[in-house]
């Protein structure tokens, strides 16, 4: 079964910066078609936040563009995102997705024929 584990949430002032980061577990059976990335959830909304290909493309959402970098380690299977300037507006869960067989969207994953979503870190930005 194929898992995701993400950690490196906490609070942080308006301004830091944190780093999450995201494993994968189990066997996605060598699938280099795929796109992996992180979106912000809250009770009733879901917004995209950054996301990398199989190939090391990356794409991020307008608003975090300059200020978030989406990175993965191929040989560890883990990708990572560093937040940096961070605002009280983007508090929430951040949650790592898998999409097997996605392509990069604007910040998202499309398409694929399978999506995993981990069960989130958060992430708390105060004034």
């Amino acid at each position: 079964e194929v898992q995701l584990a993400e950690s490196g949430g906490g609070s942080v002032q308006a301004g830091g910066s944190l780093t999450l980061s995201c494993e994968v577990s189990g066997n996605i059976g060598g699938d280099d078609t795929y796109c992996m990335g992180w979106f912000r959830q809250g009770p009733r909304w879901r917004e995209a936040v950054a996301t990398v290909d199989g190939e090391g493309q990356t794409s991020y959402a307008t608003a975090v563009k300059g200020r978030f970098t989406i990175s993965k380690d191929r040989a560890s299977d883990r990708i990572y995102l560093q937040m940096n300037n961070l605002k009280e507006e983007e508090s929430g869960m951040y949650v790592c997705m898998l999409g097997l067989g996605a392509s990069l969207g604007l910040g998202s994953c499309a398409g694929g024929y399978r999506r995993i979503d981990g069960q989130g870190t958060q992430v708390t930005v105060f004034s």
